[in-house]
């Protein structure tokens, strides 16, 4: 299993629902931590490889060309964790980020907001430049609103990112913002907070994840709620029968989301 960042809780709860799949087939779990770097990747990816793995995890939020390349040239089976592959080349389970963030930006317009921003990670990551975005301008359109791109914000996933976000937020004006990580909304919410904005008077706040972090926040977040154990889980599932060359429906699988409304929200 190979994962971006173990203190991230997105990834850890994913990697619960994956571990606990694998020990009921009796599967050992060997765990490997890339930082997101592509190099890194690359160089533990041929590692697991090189120990004779019988199947592959993987969770980031891009696969890069180097890292694509190593999956081409292996024959071990492979599965994405809540990551996508716009390519669908290699088995995948996820939920339907277009839509997600569709309905989370629909659900702030219809609270009156305007000026709504999305606060995200890089958008070279096809879970951000292809899918998140298309979702935010889709909601943007069918309400009659023009698309600004200022109020598009490409960042890091940590909180002092999302502290410095809202401060950019505040001098454009924005009213409300999807944002794609946890920790990273916290970090708005705290900056806002800060600032003595009111939640959700003044500003309101949509986050991605639903982990624990939502509700160890005061206020509580609002969130996209993505079935996490779930996704883990089913991706572990997808990889057994690729590994016991069971028949497969589809190497695709989409689960469910929901928006799971809290404080941050009116």
């Amino acid at each position: 299993m190979i994962i971006p960042d173990v203190t991230n809780m997105f990834f850890s709860s994913l990697a619960r629902g994956i571990d606990d799949v694998a020990t009921m087939y009796k599967y050992n779990i060997i765990l490997a931590n890339s930082d997101e770097n592509s190099q890194k990747e690359v160089q533990v990816l041929n590692t697991l490889l090189a120990k004779q793995v019988d199947g592959l995890i993987y969770m980031g939020h891009e696969i890069s060309d180097e890292v694509r390349a190593e999956f081409s040239r292996s024959k071990t089976p492979i599965v994405l964790a809540g990551s996508v592959d716009p390519d669908e080349q290699v088995g995948s389970v996820n939920i339907d980020y277009v839509e997600a963030v569709k309905a989370a930006t629909t659900k702030l317009i219809e609270d009156g907001n305007k000026q709504v921003a999305l606060i995200t990670g890089p958008m070279r990551q096809p879970i951000n430049g292809q899918y998140r975005l298309k979702g935010y301008k889709q909601a943007l359109d069918a309400a009659g609103i023009a698309y600004d791109e200022s109020l598009v914000f490409e960042t890091e996933y940590s909180y002092n990112a999302g502290m410095a976000a809202f401060k950019q937020m505040q001098k454009i004006g924005a009213t409300a913002a999807v944002v794609g990580d946890d920790e990273l909304a916290v970090g708005v919410l705290d900056g806002a907070v800060d600032a003595g904005v009111s939640i959700p008077d003044d500003f309101e706040l949509i986050t991605s994840n639903n982990t624990k972090l939502t509700e160890m926040a005061r206020p509580q977040l609002t969130s996209i709620d993505q079935p996490l154990y779930d996704i883990g889980a089913v991706a572990m599932r997808l990889l057994t029968k690729m590994m016991n060359k069971e028949d497969i429906d589809a190497k695709t699988v989409m689960l469910g989301f929901d928006i799971t409304e809290r404080n941050s929200t009116k």
